[in-house]
């Protein structure tokens, strides 16, 4: 039935005036409107401000760096800090102490964990159990397990085919053994302190492919707790210097060195615990005061303890027998990430600060995506802010890569050609440079990249230079090298070739190769580097923003 023009507006009656209404409700009842048309009108006035604003404003420069893990992605962030936001890297560079420290310390036990084992295939007790993890702790050392075999079967046969007769351990690296012991439990708490993001990836039977985001994946989730650069371990360390040591009694006997043998069946004593915070899946959680103190003293006496084992760290890296010991097993652990053994006197010293160098080096391993504001602090472009996007690389965490696609000006991919005889921490059956060209090419052919500039960094040329100059040849583990000669000239230009090869054959469209062989450990070089990248970006993103 067709409605009757009389039938009252529904919305009329909700705001007409109650009936019976005495003259001072209706003089409340204006001024209670007034009011709320003077907020409509003043947020009104804000969007329209915020508007105008925002096409004043420049919007970000959005980078992504791609790259398996160990390949320098986080290396490079922190070069793009020190060229364009110095002050910013200042204000930060205090708090990487104990992350160098963990490094230091780690080194140590897990050079300590090789000896141990060798005086276990010899037959003696061994000076200590393995500290957690011992697989990833020896891959910690980078290089350390290049030229080390892969299966159980195989380690099995190198032993029995050792030759102890010479064996080079005394009584006096036992000692000297036994006197470090405390280091492990220094490792455990600063572990603790900084999060999952100090712990190295381990193995994995299940471990994704090279470019999980383009397999059916049947929505596979990581449950690995991720430590975000804002709100994670920098800011706790942060409380640290203004902690101090107004409780390190809490914890004082922790560490106490124990001179005494362990029993013979190897077995480490147990050690008394102290209850500190632990990351939750959803975050850091917010400390107590209590809690506070706590770990603040935690990582001052963790100094204490590394500067009174100085000596012994260095006697134990310097002794000609350890390094007999490293040098038969092929492990070299100067060559991995995160080493500091050859600074321990500066490192370990009671009044150390770390240098720009030092927080370079150091190796704290990207978990999940961490998001870096970058806000340039000198030149023309003073103000001017981009958002650098760095990526965990290991297979387990690749899924979290592909919403990161979306509306990015650029990629960094890293590629470390000096691994071409390594094998992947989270899958021993997988060469590493082999995965580096695996996800190149998902990269490459992934159509929702097709406009994004991609840039390739081939880094590590430094260590790639040490190995061949041992006499490593890349024909032994890449056969498709063939005769070329064993330079690093020749060898950085067949895999720029290979790299460059698959950019051209995969890439949706066309679209420029740009690559730069790079060693980002090494600032001077880098920064000429990022320079160059930083220009060639904004000249691309002007050139697309015309043709748009």
């Amino acid at each position: 039935m067709p409605r009757a023009l009389e039938t009252p507006d529904p919305l009329a009656r909700a705001i007409e005036p109650p009936q019976n209404e005495t003259a001072s409700e209706r003089w409340a009842r204006e001024q209670r409107e007034a009011e709320a048309r003077r907020i409509s009108e003043q947020i009104d006035e804000q969007i329209r401000a915020e508007r105008i604003a925002m096409k004043k404003h420049k919007p970000p420069m959005r980078l992504l760096l791609l790259g398996q893990s160990e390949s320098g992605k986080s290396t490079t962030v922190k070069n793009f800090q020190l060229a364009f936001a110095y002050d910013a890297f200042l204000a930060e560079r205090a708090a990487w102490r104990a992350v160098i420290h963990l490094n230091l310390v780690r080194s140590v036990n897990s050079i300590i964990d090789v000896l141990s084992s060798e005086l276990a295939a010899r037959g003696e007790a061994p000076v200590r159990s393995p500290t957690p993890g011992p697989g990833a702790e020896l891959q910690h050392m980078g290089g350390a397990l290049d030229n080390d075999v892969d299966t159980d079967e195989n380690e099995d046969e190198q032993v029995e085919s050792e030759d102890y007769s010479d064996f080079p351990l005394t009584s006096t690296h036992r000692e000297l053994m036994l006197r470090l012991e405390p280091l492990r439990q220094v490792q455990r708490d600063l572990q603790r302190c900084l999060g999952a993001a100090s712990t190295e990836e381990t193995p994995s039977a299940a471990a994704a492919g090279a470019a999980p985001w383009n397999a059916n994946s049947g929505g596979w989730r990581s449950r690995e707790f991720s430590v975000t650069a804002r709100s994670g371990w920098k800011a706790a360390l942060g409380r640290v210097r203004a902690v101090g040591r107004k409780s390190v009694d809490s914890t004082v006997g922790r560490y106490e060195r124990r001179p005494e043998v362990p029993p013979s069946d190897g077995r480490v004593p147990a050690r008394p615990k102290t209850s500190i915070r632990r990351p939750s899946a959803t975050g850091v959680q917010p400390l107590e005061p209590a809690d506070e103190r706590i770990e603040g003293a935690e990582i001052e006496l963790a100094a204490e303890v590394i500067a009174s084992c100085a000596n012994d760290m260095s006697a134990l890296w310097e002794d000609p027998a350890v390094r007999t010991v490293l040098s038969r097993k092929g492990i070299r652990p100067e060559e991995g990430p995160g080493f500091f053994l050859n600074d321990v006197a500066r490192v370990a010293a009671q009044d150390y600060r770390p240098s720009d160098d030092d927080v370079v080096r150091a190796r704290l391993r990207t978990m999940g995506v961490q998001e870096h504001h970058l806000k340039f602090e000198k030149g023309s472009e003073a103000g001017y802010e981009w958002l650098i996007y760095d990526v965990g690389g290991a297979r387990s965490l690749r899924n979290a890569w592909y919403p990161y696609f979306d509306n990015i000006n650029a990629i960094i991919f890293l590629a470390p050609i000096s691994c071409f005889d390594e094998h992947l921490a989270e899958d021993r059956r997988v060469n590493r440079i082999q995965d580096s060209l695996l996800l190149w090419k998902a990269v490459c052919s992934t159509k929702l990249l097709a406009g994004v500039q991609l840039i390739l960094f081939l880094n590590k040329c430094d260590l790639l230079s040490k190995k061949l100059e041992r006499g490593v040849r890349v024909v032994d583990y890449v056969p498709t090298y063939g005769s070329k000669p064993n330079d690093v000239e020749n060898v950085a230009r067949y895999f720029r070739s290979q790299f460059k090869d698959i950019s051209s054959r995969h890439s949706p469209r066309e679209r420029v190769f740009y690559s730069f062989l790079t060693s980002v450990v090494d600032t001077k070089a880098t920064r000429i580097t990022v320079a160059t990248v930083r220009e060639g970006i904004q000249r691309n993103n002007l050139r697309s923003a015309v043709f748009i």
